[in-house]
């Protein structure tokens, strides 16, 4: 990562002067501010069938920021899993379900609040049920690490400490039209879907969460895939 970087936040507002400690706290990564270095990302999560949205652009010095990447290949896709159901609301049908949530907390999570920025997936949309899909035991943990690719449905960056905050540097905007980008990201949606049925018609032996727990599985195994440099 450059020292200077350049990210976007899409909101149905303009944004000159982030505030620390706002923002829902069930987020992916908890409270924060979520970014993307992807413009057109940033339009995508903007906008909703009706209304338009702004891409709000910020520099953000980085050279002092203690950071977090969870796609990197000193983490899994049990890391990302175990943040994200530690802060997100699952839908949690069964016993099983509930003892994987403990489970992966237990094993895998990661404290990031004790990072000024996180990099990882946004579990929106398609996102979200891949990841619930897992939870439940419906697909194995290689077909989750697949899954994350589909569609390029987004890596995000956020902001999480007041220091870093401290060094974001509004920059201008750009309004993101619905008509243009709710269909973008209602495609990029819709192939991801479209590729993710496909890896489930595959005959897979892998390990599902049910494995995991039986198997007492941790951090360390050599059987959970390795995130790979993209």
């Amino acid at each position: 990562m450059k020292d200077i970087i350049t990210i976007y936040h899409g909101s149905e507002r303009i944004i000159e002067t982030p505030v620390f400690g706002e923002g829902r706290k069930n987020n992916d990564f908890g409270s924060g501010f979520y970014c993307t270095e992807s413009p057109d990302l940033a339009k995508e999560w903007a906008v909703s069938s009706l209304h338009s949205g702004f891409s709000n652009r910020y520099l953000l010095d980085t050279s002092y920021l203690n950071t977090l990447n969870l796609n990197a290949p000193d983490y899994s896709i049990l890391n990302w899993i175990a943040v994200l159901v530690e802060h997100r609301l699952f839908s949690i049908k069964t016993p099983l379900a509930r003892k994987a949530r403990q489970y992966l907390i237990e094993q895998f999570a990661v404290n990031v609040n004790a990072y000024d920025l996180i990099i990882g997936y946004r579990a929106d949309d398609s996102y979200f049920d891949f990841a619930e899909s897992f939870l439940n035991n419906g697909i194995s943990v290689e077909q989750l690490a697949r899954a994350m690719h589909l569609g390029k449905l987004g890596e995000q960056i956020v902001v999480k400490s007041s220091y870093a905050f401290s060094k974001l540097q509004f920059s201008g905007f750009e309004v993101a039209e619905n008509s243009r980008y709710f269909a973008s990201r209602k495609a990029r949606d819709e192939e991801a879907n479209r590729m993710y049925l496909e890896i489930l018609e595959e005959d897979d032996d892998g390990l599902y969460i049910r494995d995991i727990l039986k198997g007492g599985i941790t951090n360390n195994d050599p059987r959970i895939p390795r995130n790979i440099p993209q």
